[in-house]
């Protein structure tokens, strides 16, 4: 059936108006699109390494792909109109969505559920270890940090936005967190994959905290995909072609892992200057799920989260949402839509 999906997605990229030579919107002839060096972006990863996004533009339009190290960048860039569309995950986009009264974003597409954890110390065995401790996540304010804060809280621990309080949250770049561990500058770190794996295989740390044990049946959003609202008006067959893609990716991540796990890890060794060991890229693998449904009910408790820990207003997410797009390749696919 995996097989099957590929199949059709690789006809409807052959179809008229799809594929090389497809544009035929006026404007700028470029779409930037953005993505982490992470294994939870895999399908940002491999749709780029297999040359779909650049292959559904068509040679009238060039592809600039982008990279960040959390989603408050990606989204500054989006505000800023110097990004198009963007693989982030559920916070950085709820933030985007609260700060411009609903206008500025919509979640075109689920991507990845899992893979993020708290990783910790060895000696820190229970979550009351953690008081006076120093704890990393990637940016204030963006998915892990919530999902961190938000856990202390219900464990009676308190942490405050300037790094005060019984644990002191503090935001470093992934990279950095991994030499801070190793260092014992830190003593934990809630971060995405590849980044809880290496933690673990090349810091010596453990996991204190699995975040899908968080989550009913294990899933929750840990990335989609997010366009400039004005961008999906202006140009919406650049919008789907992107989608396209994407699909396809995420079919091909779930039908051909291995082949998938050695595409990302190309694709991060051209970011970072060195690939993934194979332990911890297949370690990371198995931590994640891949899916375009975008499991809407865990962006909504997200918002609670970080509304509960002081990061937003309560805010209503109506509108957040444009999967028309989506379920128009699906249906095209045979595949069932999915719903907001």
């Amino acid at each position: 059936m995996k097989h099957g999906l590929l199949g059709v997605l690789a006809c409807l990229a052959l179809a008229p108006g799809c594929g090389e030579g497809s544009d035929v919107e006026s404007g700028p002839s470029v779409v930037r699109l953005g993505y982490f060096a992470n294994v939870t972006h895999a399908p940002a990863i491999v749709g780029l390494e297999q040359g779909w996004f650049a292959a559904e533009l068509g040679a009238g339009v060039a592809l600039e792909p982008r990279t960040f190290n959390a989603g408050p960048e990606a989204v500054e860039a989006l505000f800023s109109e110097a990004l198009d569309l963007t693989y982030i995950g559920p916070n950085p986009a709820i933030n985007a969505f609260a700060q411009s009264h609903g206008q500025a974003i919509r979640i075109v597409a689920g991507a990845t559920s899992g893979g993020a954890a708290l990783v910790v110390q060895p000696a820190i065995t229970k979550p009351a270890d953690l008081a006076g401790k120093k704890v990393a996540t990637p940016q204030l304010g963006n998915t892990q940090d919530v999902a961190l804060r938000a856990w202390l809280k219900t464990q009676g621990l308190s942490a405050n936005l300037e790094g005060g309080g019984d644990v002191a949250v503090g935001p470093q770049a992934n990279a950095q967190t991994l030499e801070t561990f190793r260092a014992g500058q830190i003593q934990g770190a809630w971060v995405p994959e590849p980044w809880a794996t290496r933690l673990v295989l090349e810091g010596g740390g453990a996991v204190l905290v699995d975040e899908r044990s968080l989550w009913p049946d294990g899933k929750f959003v840990t990335t989609h995909v997010v366009v400039r609202t004005k961008f999906l008006e202006q140009h919406p067959e650049r919008v789907a072609a992107v989608l396209r893609a994407h699909v396809r990716a995420v079919a091909f991540v779930n039908a051909e892992p291995a082949q998938a796990r050695e595409l990302v890890n190309a694709g991060i060794a051209k970011l970072v200057g060195k690939a993934l060991p194979a332990a911890v890229i297949e370690g990371a693998w198995e931590k994640l799920h891949f899916t375009v449904d975008p499991l809407a009910a865990s962006l909504r408790k997200s918002a609670e989260d970080a509304t509960a820990v002081g990061l937003l207003e309560p805010v209503k997410l109506d509108g957040i949402y444009d999967l028309a797009p989506l379920n128009a390749i699906l249906t095209a696919a045979g595949q069932p839509p999915v719903a907001p």
